[in-house]
């Protein structure tokens, strides 16, 4: 991930898909569509010099189809992620995808509501795998069921706030060796700091994060938020 955009190489062989698939995917906030290609054979080659975080795959295909072209993936031990997108919905095809380390498995037609739902559910993976230390049980769980928030739903979230920024906190605070200011955070994260102030103030509510607050010399004291297993 490079300039805080997840990369993605589609390959598909029909035009016309290729381009509304490219439409969908930038239609995401922080996703990049870094190159296309037209067959498996072309993407691999894409995929060595491009170096993309995720590769948007098609199964029919000339030159080496969707399920020849994950398998030679694997066969590379390339680290990028695949999510499919296919109009092949029988089982065998669906599980062997599956089997090979695919994401997400989206059938056409779909609408964009899917794929969209797809992308952000992989951003949260991304995030909570790439967080640093040691994992929880709980950090386990929600990354085996691709980024989905346990015991925390978005309309159990305060009107106003959205999961994919509250990850965004949470992995920024895991980040660091002690408290951080509401402006430390809004600075890290890329958000306003009245808005990083709310999202905050419900983490400290839910307990998932602590208010520490600072006396110094002459002024107000400063209020640092960090994660309850961290110490100042």
């Amino acid at each position: 991930m490079r300039n805080n955009n997840i990369n993605v190489l589609l390959i598909e062989d029909d035009p016309m898909v290729l381009e509304i698939n490219r439409a969908f995917i930038e239609k995401v906030p922080g996703f990049k569509v870094a190159g296309m290609a037209a067959n498996g054979a072309e993407g691999i080659k894409q995929i060595n010099k491009l170096q993309p975080d995720l590769v948007v795959l098609d199964i029919y295909m000339p030159k080496h189809d969707g399920i020849h072209t994950i398998h030679e993936i694997r066969k590379q031990q390339s680290r990028v992620d695949v999510i499919v997108i296919s109009a092949a919905n029988d089982r065998q095809t669906i599980q062997t995808m599956l089997q090979q380390g695919a994401v997400d498995y989206i059938i056409k037609p779909f609408k964009f509501e899917r794929i969209q739902q797809a992308l952000e559910r992989y951003k949260q993976y991304r995030l909570q795998l790439y967080m640093q230390g040691d994992m929880s049980q709980k950090e386990v769980d929600a990354l085996l069921s691709v980024g989905a928030v346990p015991d925390r739903k978005q309309e159990d979230i305060p009107k106003g706030l959205s999961q994919n920024t509250l990850m965004q906190i949470i992995g920024f605070l895991k980040d660091q060796s002690g408290g951080r200011s509401s402006e430390e955070v809004a600075e890290g994260v890329g958000i306003a700091r009245v808005t990083a102030r709310r999202y905050l103030e419900y983490l400290e509510k839910t307990g998932e994060i602590k208010l520490d607050v600072q006396y110094g010399g002459v002024g107000r004291p400063i209020n640092r938020y960090l994660m309850k297993n961290r110490e100042n």
